[in-house]
């Protein structure tokens, strides 16, 4: 298991209460189920709208479950942002 961070933003950041947390996971199918049970109920609402980007590489359409997370890496939360 991998040890990372995981980071919130916009919408995902003021449902989890927390900017930052630390996290044990394989793979982003393994983080983010993980964030769920910590974080039941808007949270779990805001990440089915949210992108990822993992040690700044976008995850794009790539299932959750083959995304390999490197210990000490980085999971950035993004919901949709309006404005430009």
């Amino acid at each position: 298991m991998a040890k990372v961070t995981v980071r919130y933003w916009a919408a995902a950041k003021a449902a989890a209460g927390v900017a930052e947390e630390p996290y044990e996971a394989a793979t982003l199918a393994d983080a983010l189920g993980a964030v769920r049970e910590r974080h039941p109920g808007e949270l779990t609402r805001v990440l089915l709208r949210c992108s990822f980007l993992v040690d700044g590489d976008p995850v794009g359409r790539r299932g959750h479950e083959t995304v390999r997370l490197a210990d000490g890496g980085t999971v950035e939360v993004l919901p949709p942002f309006a404005g430009g």
